[in-house]
């Protein structure tokens, strides 16, 4: 075997005396500043050894250089050498033609010593080997030609303190040690007082030897998380151990010390995963008791990597009192394409005794899955899925996390979106809505929208240059269609598992409504004398149903009878339109002034009159509307299409003269931060405008209501929102409206029927993404967003950042000493009704508080907090104050829900590393046991 030793000197000075021996070897040859490059041949037998040293300087090497080595050449050589010192150039050495050569790169930063007598070559001062992927540091390294072993240790410093401690490094691996030696030949080492990181800790032993399959046997050495090389935290101690690369972990006996003491607790062995990435393994339960169900085991399973794309974990619980629940989560993530997971709950739930008053046991189950298309996958298609379907007891009684348990509402969305061309849309859709505490449950499955863009189908039409009004006509086209289901949750669930078909032929008969819907605006703007915009709207609406009613009056014997009303089930189409023109300008004021705190007032006036025309749909020939006569005589019309999904054309014609006053104003002040003009603009009025219309076509009471809405800012953290309604006209006794004005009954223009008064502010102090994440539980955009921000920002690795996305409240950030957040809301509203010509206010207001934060006591201790106060029932609203301790390699945490139904407490101290999550300590009172 041949071993090529490029041996390069960063720094080199005069020949010191070796570091361990008094004299350097005699015949040692002193290397002066140059750069060197030695070839030399090493045979297995060692029966034989050519050296042969090639000096190559940045200019050309002296002959005093190159002289000693003619006694090393062979005679072959001999034109060559004699080449060289006329030329100084070059030496080509002569070498066995079925040697194997392989590059050993050495360099120090001191100085270098050659032993052509024992055939060694030493290293001083930052010295590196590099062979094939190895690597070795230290500041001292001893090459042995005749082995090919090399020696390394560190140096003692004038303080007597060890430096360049050698650090072997091959692959991902490294091992930092006080002494080892490593044959290049057989590629095995021995490393005494060794420290590595294996497995997301860190492994150390007395001694390590390093076998030629890259396995490692380890004798008196430990485990840790701890990052404390000479005494970490905590460890296990074992007598003997052997690493299996990207396999395992296999030691003897083992204990657990803590701060050096160690516990009376031994294992005859231990076998620790040391792969790569996702491993599978069991994963233990929590165990406790809980007053209402028993002792448990809560969170135990088995967690599966199937490989890097797809992974399974099936966790469970029981009880002694009956109770047990499973959940399987499967995640799935493949790179560029999509990612998502689905985690399914089932839970039989025994609370109190049976038999005693107060037992109850309930069936609970939950879906919930999330999938996203990366978009790079593919330009114009998109599949996206967020379902979350609970029952109305699942978060009660198994809830994960505190935004599970004050979770009532659950909604679900299925979605895949195309395009043609960018100008055709295609989107089917299926959705869910479901509220667990009113058993509501709202669904459309499936949905389907096809949109085409607006376009303008006479733009192209005149002479080139010129613009006509008609080029700004422009058409679009909507279609939806869905099924559509509003029930409780009781009524749609029942019988379902009893009879599936049954089930299904029920749920399409009288619970699911169908329809599609067909919409085509036609939209014109003309702009006339360059200040006024006139708009001319024409709106074409198609309806097809599948089903209607047919009423009719039934007589009974005694003279009395009923109507009776029959679900006919076939196709049936309904059409409307409806046609408008509106007018509108804006009118610009200001008035500027010199000096002073406010430059100028600026005023925007936006005055809209329209027209809008809807025909009467009420005649037989439209087929919406049907009649019966009644007992008496009298003829009643019906709606063939009540309740039906998109509606139906109106009985009633209109021709409505609307009108709207839009106002804005705003003022300018001096800024110091506006470098360029000096002025900032502060709006007091963003919006206030009073809006309503005349209706041409009643024969009487032909005004509207008129309704105020406005709308403001201020200090850029406070909103406020207005809105009334004023009725021109008078009132019956029974608060009906008349035709009478209100000017003339009471003596006032207008008679207030309702108004409503908004207040809200939120403010934050030292606020980020992480901090809206957990002030703002369950917005999914929100997550979405910092998810996004998060991953391009490079600060998490996936594994990190999935853990914190999915459990926000239990992350720390210690990135701000403190941080407060402020929301205050008030909502006031006014409702008039009349009995008596009286007019009777019913006064409704929501007043709350919320303040959430966190401060840290010291760089170790944080204290967080969430609490509010509720004006209008005068109590606190739910309250969370929570404590965290960093203990280095160790967290102790404690967590307080004071008051409310979920009353709670829970104190954990744990290991921080994720490979040893499970060792804990936790204690808790459940807010079950309530």
């Amino acid at each position: 075997m041949t071993v090529v030793l490029f041996c390069s000197c960063k720094q080199m000075s005069h020949i010191e005396k070796d570091k361990h021996t008094s004299e350097p070897p005699k015949g040692d040859t002193a290397i002066t500043p140059v750069r060197i490059v030695d070839t030399i041949p090493i045979v297995s037998d060692s029966a034989h050894l050519d050296t042969i040293a090639t000096f190559i300087t940045d200019t050309i090497a002296p002959l005093d250089l190159i002289t000693p080595l003619k006694d090393s050449i062979n005679e072959a050589d001999t034109l060559r050498y004699d080449t060289l010192k006329h030329t100084r150039r070059h030496i080509t050495p002569h070498r066995s033609e079925s040697a194997i050569e392989t590059k050993v790169i050495c360099s120090a930063a001191d100085s270098v010593y050659r032993d052509m007598g024992q055939k060694k070559i030493f290293y001083y001062g930052n010295a590196e080997a590099k062979y094939d992927d190895i690597v070795l540091k230290a500041d001292y390294l001893e090459f042995d030609l005749e082995t090919s072993t090399c020696k390394a240790h560190g140096t003692v410093d004038s303080l007597g303190k060890i430096q360049g401690r050698p650090v072997f490094t091959q692959g991902e691996s490294t091992f930092e040690a006080v002494e080892m030696s490593y044959n290049f030949k057989s590629k095995k080492g021995i490393i005494s007082k060794v420290w590595t990181e294996e497995s997301g800790g860190y492994l150390h032993g007395e001694r390590i030897k390093r076998m030629d399959d890259n396995s490692i046997n380890i004798r008196s050495g430990g485990y840790t998380t701890c990052d404390l090389k000479d005494h970490p935290h905590y460890q296990f101690k074992f007598t003997k151990a052997k690493v299996i690369p990207d396999d395992k972990i296999v030691t003897g006996p083992i204990y657990m010390t803590i701060s050096d003491i160690p516990l009376p607790i031994v294992l005859p062995f231990a076998m620790i995963p040391n792969t790569k990435g996702k491993k599978s393994g069991l994963i233990i339960p929590t165990y406790g008791e809980s007053a209402n169900r028993g002792f448990y085991l809560e969170n135990g399973g088995y967690y599966w990597a199937i490989n890097d794309n797809y992974d399974l974990q099936i966790l469970g619980d029981i009880y002694t009192r009956g109770s047990w629940g499973i959940k399987p989560t499967f995640r799935y993530n493949k790179r560029y394409r999509f990612n998502g997971s689905m985690a399914l709950g089932f839970a039989v739930n025994k609370i109190g005794t049976k038999g005693a008053a107060d037992y109850q046991e309930s069936t609970d189950f939950k879906i919930h899955w999330t999938h996203k298309q990366d978009p790079k996958s593919h330009p114009r298609r998109n599949f996206s899925a967020d379902v979350n379907i609970v029952s109305s007891n699942f978060n009660k009684y198994n809830a994960q996390t505190a935004t599970d348990q004050l979770s009532n509402t659950f909604r679900s969305s299925i979605a895949y979106q195309t395009n043609f061309a960018g100008k055709v849309y295609l989107t089917l859709n299926a959705s869910h809505s479901q509220n667990t505490l009113t058993r509501q449950v709202t669904a459309s499955l499936p949905e389907m929208t096809l949109t085409v863009n607006t376009f303008y189908p006479l733009k192209n039409v005149g002479k080139a240059g010129k613009k006509h009004w008609y080029q700004s006509l422009s058409m679009g086209y909507t279609m939806n269609g869905k099924a559509y289901i509003n029930d409780v949750d009781t009524v749609l669930f029942h019988g379902i598992t009893d009879n599936f078909g049954g089930w299904a032929r029920e749920m399409m008969r009288d619970h699911i409504q169908t329809g599609i819907s067909h919409r085509i605006p036609i939209n014109a703007t003309i702009k006339l004398f360059k200040h006024f915009s006139w708009t001319n709207s024409l709106t074409l609406n198609d309806y097809m149903y599948f089903k209607h009613i047919e009423q009719q009056w039934i007589n009974n014997s005694d003279s009395t009878g009923y109507v009776q009303t029959d679900t006919i089930h076939g196709f049936r189409n309904l059409v409307d339109f409806s046609a408008s023109s509106n007018l509108t300008t804006k009118i610009y004021g200001m008035v500027n002034f010199a000096n002073g705190p406010i430059r100028a007032i600026r005023h925007v006036f936006t005055p809209t009159i329209g027209f809008t025309y809807r025909p009467n749909f009420s005649d037989p020939k439209w087929g919406v509307y049907g009649s019966y006569i009644d007992g008496n005589g009298d003829e009643k019309t019906y709606n063939k299409f009540v309740n039906a999904l998109y509606g139906t054309p109106s009985q009633n014609q209109q021709g409505l003269l609307t009108y709207s006053l839009g106002n804005n104003l705003e003022i300018k002040v001096p800024s110091r931060s506006d470098t360029i003009t000096g002025i900032k603009k502060i709006p007091i009025l963003e919006s206030f405008s009073i809006s309503g219309n005349y209706d041409i076509t009643k024969d009487s009471v032909n005004f509207s209501p008129i309704s105020v809405n406005g709308r403001t800012t201020l200090f850029k953290k406070l909103g406020i929102n207005y809105s009334s309604s004023w009725d021109p006209y008078a009132a019956d006794s029974l608060g009906r409206r008349i035709n009478r004005f209100e000017v003339i009954d009471n003596g006032r223009l207008f008679r207030k029927t309702g108004s409503s008064w908004r207040f809200s502010l939120n403010y934050s102090f030292n606020q980020n993404d992480l901090k809206k994440l957990q002030g703002k539980k369950g917005s999914q955009d929100l997550r979405n967003e910092i998810n996004q921000n998060a991953r391009q920002s490079g600060m998490f690795d996936p594994d990190e950042l999935d853990e914190i996305l999915g459990n926000p409240n239990a992350y720390i950030d210690w990135t701000t000493p403190w941080s407060l957040s402020l929301s205050y809301n008030l909502t006031y509203t006014t409702s008039l009704a009349y009995a008596a010509f009286m007019g009777i206010a019913t006064n409704t207001y929501v007043h709350t508080i919320g303040l959430n934060g966190d401060i840290s006591l010291t760089p170790k201790w944080k204290f967080t907090f969430s609490t509010g106060w509720d004006f209008v029932n005068n109590k606190i609203s739910y309250t969370n104050l929570s404590v965290y301790r960093d203990l280095h390699c160790w967290e102790m945490r404690f967590n307080w829900i004071p008051i409310g139904s979920y009353k709670s407490w829970n104190f954990t101290i744990n290991v921080k590393a994720q490979a040893l999550k499970d060792l804990k300590y936790e204690k808790k009172k459940d807010y079950r046991d309530n």
